[in-house]
């Protein structure tokens, strides 16, 4: 029996390979839907080795960080490094100072590095030594203060081919026994693993929905694509039936037929993917990139799409022909009269919807395993909305009369076979259904897992901390930050970590409690306090403001810092192994307390202790740091880029921040990011989608365009039917989808403990899905008026 049914498959292959133009011409619109389906698909098996290979590489750039438990030993081939990460208009850039113990030759290097860069000199990425090179980056050149790049750094050191990235020579000498921000390093690579963090509940729901609305869609295109075909196919399968064949064989020869498109569409996808592949390194998506290394599909992902594709269009044929009588003198399908059957519709929806309501619970006690029913559930309800729309379809048009001739004619043609019309736009009405819902979870999961980095109401600042030796180096830092453009006003004051007589040693790890201290004139002292009166040689104590160091350092019981407290001015930091010697200093006995700014002194540490330079020399502060406030101004959306300039990157001591900056979970922000790209290839499939089933229809009815040309019909009332016959059942779709989506969009928030951000978020998706018909109404337009040409009446 299978060998009977391979030969019949084979000769409905054979019958579309060799049936001429019009087989050609319709094989060649279902590989084309296929194959944008399959290369989507394809594009989904590679997210696992992305993912491998990216975190692969970035790992390999790691190295010892402070606190690390087993410090590295002076060395010849040793290598100190300090972090100088730095942005640019909202691109990351990974930056490293890097210094060799004994000689440069003999030092470790980086992944992806030649020769390690001299002082003023540096080794970039690719993408950083181009953007330098344009006119963007023009403003990002200065930052580095003339360094010469000398090199260019290897695909082994980068995440992507757009990564910006560089490797410094520092210009000063670095010490990691003084200094707790510079490492000293042996090797690069993957440090010891952190333990795993289990992704929070409402993230794993939200990944879940995405994968289903972005991959659903395009299960139902290839599924759709493979049925496309008709009076000519009906004519030649009336034919088969007249010599002898019997249903059964009948539909296997179909069956075959469909098996030649998928074929093709296979190999078509296949082909689109290498191309889009080899031409990877050309695109960035929100500043990620990946070499064409990294897009390798899946083995097991690959083989289940090579399989899986074939059998669906042998299944998806046989089951679409059902309900269609082929006899020796034509093809009839059932009548009308009988109507779609609406119950196994309604089934679907209450079977998701019991599936969503049995393991929404698990969701929202965090207890895991709720996974498959979550899937099980989502698919079942967008299967069932989209089940839903034909029988909408051809309720509404059996009922639908009168109107204007183009309305007439498409809802005649409506009236006759909706199947075809409301298939076409099943994709649409999935996707917008999924993107509703998707839409309403995401929005409070955002504002959840996204905030800023200052708080609303409170003055907008961009505040640079950068290391400084002494008074006149503080100066001297302190003038590259007068007059930039974009800023209203500045001041700035010396700030050190100290520890107090008395305080807990450091732990295993070298990490202890340790004070803010903070070295300022009286007119600055008089911006972030309430002192009444002020004079060099005076000394403040923050009111009411007690030691916070890192948590979990700070023993219980500590209070604020009082007059003849001594502190050691040589604690440089919260971390240190072997620093210098104690350099105590006694807090004043007529230091007075003072209330502070707590809003501006939040992005600086909250000092405890603030000093005039007559009562204390910013010389004796071990890692001292000049911190600066600057205030911008509105609009001016490159001053957060002329404050990080000034600041510079020659020291490891530099960090700025802008508190208009949103920060967003890293877990969140990659499911955002692969929610962004897999929603622009599925819409652009979508749209090519309605294009070919479009042009399917057209060219299937060309001869009957002809005649209603012929009998002086305009060509102006063909095209606006063309417009409703598309737009009716997308509309329809729409409202379903609209409804169905606000349904399940609920569901998914309770399951997640949230709330709707915004009941109408569903209106741009409406709103695209209308534009969509209009773009695919004229893209159709040139096939229609190629199908009105008198030709189109020849027969035989």
């Amino acid at each position: 029996m299978i060998a009977r049914w391979l030969r019949e498959l084979a000769l409905g292959v054979r019958f579309a390979a060799t049936g001429g133009r019009a087989g050609w011409a319709r094989a060649v619109l279902t590989a084309t839907g296929v194959g944008i389906g399959v290369t989507v698909l394809l594009v989904a098996a590679c997210v696992p080795h992305v993912a491998t290979a990216v975190e692969g590489r970035s790992d390999a750039r790691e190295h010892a960080h402070p606190g690390s438990e087993h410090a590295v030993p002076k060395a010849a081939d040793t290598l100190k490094v300090a972090r100088v990460d730095t942005e640019f208009r909202g691109l990351n850039v990974y930056g490293r100072l890097v210094q060799p113990d004994g000689e440069p030759s003999r030092a470790v290097r980086p992944p992806g590095v030649r020769e390690l860069p001299g002082p003023g000199e540096m080794v970039v990425s690719p993408g950083l030594k181009e953007l330098l090179a344009s006119g963007e980056g023009e403003l990002l050149a200065e930052r580095f203060d003339g360094a010469r790049v000398v090199g260019t750094i290897g695909e082994a050191g980068l995440t992507g081919p757009g990564d910006l990235a560089f490797y410094r020579g520092a210009d000063m000498f670095l010490d990691p026994e003084a200094t707790w921000q510079v490492v000293r390093v042996d090797s690069f690579g993957p440090q010891r693993p952190a333990p795993e963090e289990e992704l929070p509940a409402e993230l794993v729901l939200l990944a879940l929905v995405v994968l289903v609305v972005l991959l659903l869609p395009v299960a139902m295109f290839i599924a759709t694509a493979v049925r496309l075909g008709g009076e000519a196919r009906d004519r030649r399968l009336a034919a088969l039936r007249l010599v002898g064949s019997d249903i059964a064989m009948t539909r296997r020869i179909a069956a075959g037929e469909a098996l030649f498109g998928a074929v093709l569409g296979l190999l078509l996808g296949g082909g689109t993917f290498l191309l889009a592949r080899a031409n990877a390194d050309r695109f960035s998506i929100l500043g990620h990139s990946l070499f064409p290394s990294d897009i390798q599909p899946s083995g097991a992902l690959t083989a289940v799409i090579l399989l899986a594709v074939p059998v669906c269009a042998v299944l998806v044929t046989l089951f679409a022909l059902r309900r269609v009588s082929i006899g020796p003198l034509g093809v009839f399908r059932e009548g009308s009269d009988s109507g779609r059957r609406l119950w196994w519709r309604i089934a679907l929806l209450v079977l998701g919807g019991l599936a969503l309501l049995v393991f929404g619970p698990k969701v929202r006690g965090s207890s895991g395993g709720f996974e498959v029913g979550i899937v099980t559930g989502v698919v079942l309800v967008l299967l069932g909305i989209t089940a839903l729309l034909p029988w909408v379809v051809e309720w509404l048009v059996s009922r639908a009369g009168g109107g204007t001739l183009s309305w007439q004619l498409a809802l005649r043609r409506l009236q006759l076979s909706s199947g075809p019309a409301a298939r076409a736009v099943s994709g649409v009405t999935v996707a917008v259904a999924g993107a509703v819902a998707l839409q309403m979870l995401f929005s409070p999961l955002e504002e959840r897992y996204t905030s800023f980095a200052g708080e609303p109401g409170e003055r907008e600042s961009i505040v640079a901390s950068v290391g400084v030796r002494d008074a006149g180096h503080a100066a001297a830092v302190m003038r590259r930050f007068e007059s930039m453009e974009g800023i209203r006003s500045q001041f700035g004051f010396v700030q050190a970590e100290v520890t107090e007589e008395g305080a807990p040693e450091p732990d295993e790890q070298g990490w202890r409690p340790t004070l803010s201290l903070a070295v300022a004139d009286c007119a600055t002292l008089r911006l972030i306090t309430a002192a009444e009166s002020c004079a060099d040689g005076d000394v403040f104590l923050a009111a009411g403001t007690e030691a916070e160091p890192d948590p979990g350092t700070e023993p219980a019981g500590r209070t604020a810092v009082r007059p003849g407290d001594r502190l050691d001015l040589q604690a440089g930091g919260p971390f240190v192994k072997g620093g210098p010697e104690p350099l105590w200093w006694a807090v004043p006995a007529d230091a007075r307390p003072v209330p502070v700014d707590g809003g501006t002194l939040m992005w600086t540490g909250h000092p405890q202790v603030l000093a005039t330079p007559g009562a204390l020399d910013v010389g004796s502060l071990n890692s001292a740091a000049l911190s600066v406030i600057s205030d911008p101004e509105p609009g001016a959306a490159d001053a957060v880029e002329h404050v990080r300039n000034a600041a510079g990157l020659a020291t490891a001591q530099t960090f700025v921040w802008d508190t208009r900056d949103e920060q967003t979970a890293p877990e969140f922000a990659l499911i955002r990011t692969g929610l962004f790209v897999g929603a622009v290839l599925v819409m652009l499939m979508i749209g090519v989608a309605m294009v070919v089933q479009t042009m399917e229809q057209l060219r299937e009815r060309k001869r009957q365009l002809s005649v209603l040309v012929a009998f002086g019909t305009r060509r102006a009332t063909l095209g606006a039917s063309v417009l409703w016959q598309t737009a009716v059942p997308v509309v329809l779709g729409l409202l379903l989808a609209s409804a169905g989506g606000l349904a399940l969009g609920r569901t998914l928030l309770w399951m997640a403990d949230a709330s709707a951000a915004d009941w109408l978020a569903f209106l741009p998706l409406v709103g695209a899905g209308l534009v969509m018909v209009a773009l695919v109404t004229l893209a159709s337009l040139p096939v229609l008026w190629r199908a009105m040409r008198p030709d189109g009446l020849r027969t035989e």
